[in-house]
Order: structure tokens, then C-alpha cells, then sequence
């Protein structure tokens, strides 16, 4: 039988505060809501649902894994997410060189403490341009 797994459609992550949660990810990071029902609400991701629940037990405890979500441009989507209030852990840093890219990433945390991280595939030679605009 052959498996075939194909994309993931969906993340769930709990969180102590929906609203709070729902103004972060919408509203400072920008993400679509999609609906929101009780105690759930949906964001889409380019095509994969991020779901934000309530947890049942107190406060969630944060993962020891991390969301990574793409962007085109790490330091203008830095700028603007700083510019919105999000506080990073780190500035934008090359994590790996590729044959055909260089991966950049900074990573920041939700209101409960989940990590998240922009990630960027960047083309050969963009270093000069994000030093130069991470500079403060």
C-alpha cells in the first residue's frame, strides 16, 4: 500500500487567553482569520490552518518544537513585525549556506511562549542586505 502523506493541513497549538492569542497572530503578525467557533479559533497559513484552543488545564506549556513561517524579505518582515510590537529573541542570522541558497531565520514568541521563526531562502549574496537593514 503506498501511504502518500501529503502536506500538513492543520497545527494546533493551546493558549491561555483565544482573544489574546487571536489579536497576536491576526493582528500583529497579519495572518487571515478564517473563523473562529467556542473556544477555537482558525488562521490560514498559505494553505495550512493554524489552530489556536484554549487549553483545558491552565496555562499551556510551551512546545519544545517551533513554527517556522516563510516570508520574501526577513529584514522588511522584521522592520514591520517589530514596528507592530513583536519582540525578537534574535535578529535576523544566517542559519545554513546552501548549494543555491542561504537559509536566514530570527525567531521570536507568541504570548504563551511558543516559539515561532521567519524563515527565508535566501539567493546567494543577500547577506550585505540584511546586515545592512538590521543595523539600528
Amino acid at each position: 500500500m503506498d501511504l502518500n502523506l501529503g502536506r500538513i493541513g492543520q497545527v494546533a497549538l493551546p493558549v491561555a487567553d483565544v482573544d489574546r492569542s487571536e489579536a497576536f497572530y491576526g493582528q500583529m503578525l497579519g495572518l487571515r482569520r478564517l473563523y473562529r467557533f467556542g473556544d477555537l479559533t482558525f488562521f490560514d497559513c498559505a494553505g495550512t490552518r493554524l489552530m489556536l484552543e484554549r487549553a483545558r488545564d491552565g496555562a499551556p506549556q510551551p512546545s519544545s518544537g517551533a513554527i517556522y513561517l516563510r516570508c520574501a524579505d526577513i529584514a522588511l518582515a522584521v522592520r514591520e513585525l517589530e514596528r507592530r510590537g513583536v519582540a525578537f529573541d534574535s535578529a535576523p542570522h544566517l542559519v545554513a549556506r546552501m548549494d543555491d541558497h542561504d537559509l536566514w531565520m530570527a525567531f521570536f514568541k507568541d504570548p504563551d511562549g511558543h516559539v515561532l521563526a521567519l524563515m527565508m531562502e535566501a539567493p546567494k549574496g543577500y547577506a550585505c542586505s540584511v546586515l545592512a537593514a538590521t543595523e539600528r
